[in-house]
């Protein structure tokens, strides 16, 4: 799967809007997803470091129209937990030589927008 596929929509309610401050970003995700799947989708699409991912699966919700009753899809919710205060890494490469690792944002802007 791609990460476009992975990820659907982010979702905007007072409670996640108050998870920002945490680090905390709620997205409407693929049912066949997995925790892994979401984590890499996440860091490649926004570019941040994932510390931590809990998946939810929301039932439909039983629907009325006249005489007829049915069910809403079932979807899949993710609470994603990002690294507020990223540092640059440093490592040694074989030969010795100092590499300065990959520098990640500590928001997703995209998400607020």
């Amino acid at each position: 799967m791609l990460a476009e596929e992975i990820i659907i929509r982010p979702i905007v309610t007072e409670k996640s809007s108050t998870e920002l401050q945490d680090g905390k970003y709620t997205f409407e995700v693929n049912k066949k997803a997995t925790k892994v799947d979401i984590a890499k989708a996440v860091e490649k699409i926004f570019e941040v470091k994932v510390l931590k991912v809990n998946t939810i699966t929301v039932r439909g919700k039983e629907k009325r129209v006249g005489v007829h009753t049915g069910r809403t899809s079932d979807w899949k919710k993710a609470i994603v937990s990002i690294d507020t205060n990223p540092e640059q890494k440093n490592y040694l490469t074989k030969g010795g030589k100092e590499v300065k690792g990959k520098k990640y944002k500590d928001s997703i802007d995209e998400f607020t927008s």
